[in-house]
């Protein structure tokens, strides 16, 4: 976590208390404050893209990153750098610029602007290929969830994904854009799927398109 601002602060702190071991970057040390006492994760003192300053953060070791610092260039960078020099897949990054944010999510990477904004959405992303309850119809037998899937189902037609986690993919979120799908629409980089399904099998569904699709014989 790059930031330890009220978003990162919160964000890191709801990642230790799902059992994930987290660290926190920021120049400022006064920063780490906003952290509760009962925080034990790692603080780092320095610039979140300096790559020695993420060795020390365990990068190397990391499956997900989030720069939620006040500045969108130093977002960017970080998690450019985090990225392509890391190879770590989970990355977003805080725009504070809605065009700016459109713009870098075609080029593949993913970023939340401030409005709205909420720690919860830093997780969605983060986590590898976590899921996100949405809606719960009033029998709680039903679930609208939303995942963000491995890559390698880019291409994969939606039919596929649905018979994958028995569900029904609601719409899709595309460019910040909510899409209806159609019987020819096929999952591309940087969707999240909205997908109806039974509540007690998002666990098992997470666990599918967290990988990448089993070759077909």
């Amino acid at each position: 976590m790059m930031g330890c601002g009220r978003v990162g602060a919160a964000a890191a702190t709801a990642l230790e208390g799902r059992g994930h071991t987290v660290a926190v970057i920021d120049q400022d040390p006064a920063a780490f404050r906003r952290l509760p006492p009962a925080f034990t994760g790692q603080r780092v003192t320095g610039v979140g893209f300096d790559r020695e300053i993420l060795r020390q953060a365990g990068i190397a070791e990391a499956y997900g990153f989030a720069a939620v610092s006040s500045g969108d260039n130093s977002n960017v960078l970080a998690a450019r750098v985090v990225r392509e020099t890391f190879g770590v897949d989970n990355v977003v990054a805080r725009i504070y610029d809605p065009d700016r944010a459109e713009v870098y999510q075609r080029l593949g990477l993913a970023t939340v602007a401030t409005v709205p904004w909420a720690a919860d959405q830093v997780l969605r992303q983060v986590l590898p290929a976590g899921a996100a309850g949405e809606y719960q119809e009033p029998s709680g037998y039903l679930t609208l969830a939303r995942f963000d899937l491995h890559p390698g189902w880019v291409g994969a037609d939606l039919t596929e994904i649905e018979a994958a986690v028995a569900g029904r993919v609601a719409f899709i979120s595309r460019f910040g854009k909510a899409v209806l799908p159609t019987d020819q629409t096929v999952y591309q980089a940087g969707d999240l799927l909205h997908v109806m399904l039974p509540t007690d099998s998002m666990l098992g569904a997470e666990r599918i398109l967290a990988r990448a699709p089993e070759a077909q014989p």
